[in-house]
């Protein structure tokens, strides 16, 4: 008989079902949050993985289509790789739950969630976040739990905690915060320029909610929870490290370590491993941990000299940024460019323009997000730091820093009722020492203005460091982390924002948490930094969005019609739209509701297609002049194509002051004229006057033959 857990969370009942399924696993629960329905699972190989100096964590988040009663698309029918919700959802797992695992322990561990059923009130993904903690804490893999993570969001000012899909859609914050029973351990944000003070209170509002859910986990672990088991650990001897000084004294280790030069910085730490290779060359044991002792020793010097004599490894102030440089339009023909380097970190990033119908579509657990119209890609190849490797395609890394500077620039971003385009921007990384994400977000926000695109507030980002010491007030914070900080430090807290407020956060730390004064300080000193940033580089290249696209980017024009037009506008089999493409070199696009984008890059085929769609849909005004194309010539007029869809005829007493023998005197098949519309019947039929329309109309005499007659009545031509 299985065991069953429940509690009130957020107004809804989260239920956990122990020994219900996955027994063979460590640990495992089914667990229930109003109808979403996830299995959550945590196993370990019984052995530690040889030859690696590394905690082999794997999180997966299986997305399963029947979970909302569809069929995948494609050919196929069966789901394929991981989405990109799913990865990030990977990640948020993965990074508050890693620190709580012991450092020395090299079993692999895979945290697995299968997502059953989805309930558009309960998010899977926050259900996943909580079944992983769970089944981990109940398992007998050694963790340092329990944790447990909340979702807010804001509405009109006000706090929703565990929002629904529907909420998120509407909502002016997305935040996702993960808590021990004493600290919080991981932030994850995006915002429509929310204040700091207002952020701050949402995180701590968060934390006291993740506190309910530790005591019901707790209840659930004294009950059920299994003896965690020995494993072999893999901390590096002492006395290595005692050996190791002797040969590699303090002193030496701080002159290669403390340098701005990345690149001589390895080269000096691989010198030293050549000689503690050789040193150690007898000893197997020892030369198995050297690569973990060489990164511990590092490690080791580099806090001691921040955190007691405030000193970083390139000599700058603890709040000082490194040098700073933009510049835009470095790359020809494409819609906008700019280039963003801090330090030896530099981003290059490149923005598209295109039609709406280019928005990404999405195939996945949520109805409310179909399609994205703003997409960043984020790219990170080897050669930015100097190695060398076959490229893979995005992982899950690129994936999540492209998804962040994304997030960082959604609430800028003008409707598509003000810039109806479609937009991709993408980040090449072309050096790297920390913090890209945050790059990619300012070169992005420059490329962005660059291109034309009226966002409301140009936004910066930029990440804090920690050092922290034996107690929680003993610790140091380190604006703009290069990546030996990132390494050897404790947290890399990214925050990306206007001067308004914050628009994203991402937080990952080392440590079993952070304490209220660390995260104030953090978002303090990032603000300080972003403005910096804006005041003295960004603005500087650039100072405000460029007023119209450049001359390369494709041109739109908007415009609504009635829906009953749609059809007349389309054209019997598309026949009517296509002609129109085909004449004038355009894409159109139109959607249920009328909305009509009408996109190239001649300006003259986009007026005249746009006029057509004009003549198709606006009615005909008696009185006013229109250009048509002369389609048919009879004895006793001409008929005028207005439109696709509307012909009228003008009589041959219509077409001169004089008398015209023959209509070819004046027109002939295929002349563009203008006509004046004289009159619509009732059965739509439409007069026509070229003379009206021509004041110089006068055809010469170039025939002795009488004009033509009026027609009989059964010709039933438009009468004078």
């Amino acid at each position: 008989m299985f065991k069953k857990y429940e509690m009130e969370l957020a107004g809804k009942t989260l239920r956990v079902d122990v020994d219900r399924v996955g027994k063979q696993a460590n640990g495992a629960v089914l667990i229930h949050y109003g109808d979403t329905v996830v299995l959550s699972t945590a196993t370990a190989s019984k052995e530690p993985r040889d030859g690696i100096d590394f905690f082999p964590l794997s999180v997966e988040y299986d997305e399963k289509m029947y979970a909302v009663g569809k069929i995948p698309g494609g050919f196929n029918k069966r789901e394929g790789k991981a989405s990109e919700n799913a990865v990030l959802t990977c990640r948020v797992i993965d990074r508050p739950m890693r620190p709580l695992f012991p450092k020395d322990f090299r079993n692999d561990v895979t945290l697995e969630s299968l997502v059953l059923s989805v309930d558009p009130d309960c998010r899977p993904e926050l259900t996943a976040m909580l079944g992983s903690a769970i089944a981990v804490s109940i398992s007998d893999i050694p963790f340092d739990g329990p944790c447990a993570t909340t979702q807010v969001g804001m509405i009109d000012g006000e706090l929703i905690f565990n929002p629904s899909a529907a909420q998120l859609a509407v909502s002016d914050l997305n935040l996702t915060v993960a808590s021990t029973r004493y600290k919080v351990i991981m932030i994850e944000a995006g915002a429509n320029q929310i204040p700091e003070e207002q952020m701050i209170d949402a995180i701590f509002a968060a934390h006291k909610v993740n506190q309910q859910v530790i005591e019901f986990i707790d209840k659930i672990v004294a009950e059920c929870g299994k003896p965690k088991f020995t494993y072999k650990s893999y901390a590096v001897p002492e006395e290595l490290f005692e050996d190791i000084k002797t040969v590699i004294t303090p002193e030496q280790m701080e002159n290669a370590v403390f340098t701005d030069d990345k690149e001589k910085r390895e080269k000096d730490i691989d010198a030293f491993k050549e000689v503690l290779k050789e040193r150690y060359a007898d000893n197997e044991e020892w030369l198995s941990f050297l690569g973990d002792a060489l990164y511990q020793y590092q490690k080791k010097t580099v806090r001691k000299m921040i955190l007691k004599d405030h000193k970083r490894p390139d000599g700058r102030a603890l709040n000082q940024i490194r040098p700073l440089a933009a510049e835009v339009d470095i790359i020809p023909r494409v819609h906008g460019s700019a280039m963003f380097t801090r330090g030896q970190t530099q981003i290059c990033d490149i923005v598209t323009l295109a039609p709406l119908s280019e928005s990404q579509r999405i195939d996945g657990l949520d109805d409310f997000v179909t399609e994205k119209r703003y997409m960043h890609h984020y790219n990170f190849p080897s050669y930015s730091v100097g190695e060398t490797k076959v490229s893979r395609g995005p992982g899950r890394r690129e994936i999540g820093h492209g998804a962040l500077a994304e997030r960082a620039l959604l609430p800028v971003l003008p409707s598509k009722e003000e810039f109806p385009y479609a937009i991709r921007a993408v980040s090449e990384t072309f050096e790297s020492n920390g913090s890209t994400s945050m790059g990619s977000t300012c070169a992005s926000c420059m490329s962005l203005m660059a291109a034309g695109v009226p966002i409301k507030a140009p936004v910066a980002g930029i990440s804090c460091g920690l050092v922290t010491g034996e107690t929680d007030d003993d610790y140091v914070l380190l604006t703009d982390i290069q990546g030996l900080e990132d390494f050897f430090g404790d947290m890399d807290f990214k925050v990306a924002g206007t001067k308004k407020g914050i628009t994203a956060i991402q937080m990952d730390i080392k440590i079993h948490g952070l304490t209220n004064d660390i995260i104030r300080g953090a978002i303090a000193r990032t603000r300080e930094a972003r403005e910096f940033i804006l005041d003295e580089c960004m603005l500087k290249a650039i100072p405000a969005p460029r007023e119209t696209v450049n001359e390369y980017a494709p041109k739109i024009v908007s415009m609504q019609i009635d829906p009953e037009k749609i059809g007349e506008v389309i054209g019997q089999r598309g026949k009517t739209i296509n002609t129109i493409i085909e004449e004038t070199g355009v894409k159109i696009d139109i959607d249920d509701d009328g909305n009509v984008s009408v996109c190239g890059t001649d300006q003259a085929g986009i007026d005249k297609a746009v006029k057509t769609i004009h003549s198709i849909v606006d009615p005909i005004e008696v009185g006013k002049i229109y250009e048509g194309k002369v389609v048919r010539i009879m004895p006793f007029g001409a008929f005028v194509q207005l439109s696709p869809n509307k012909d009228g005829m003008v009589h041959i007493s219509k077409l001169a002051r004089r008398r015209v023998a023959k209509v070819e005197d004046v027109l002939n098949i295929g002349d563009v004229v203008n006509v004046k519309v004289l009159d619509v019947d009732r059965m739509g039929k439409i007069s026509l006057s070229y003379k009206d329309a021509n004041p110089e109309a006068d055809a010469p005499a170039e025939s002795e033959a009488p004009a033509t007659e009026a027609p009989a009545a059964d010709e039933n031509p438009t009468e004078e």
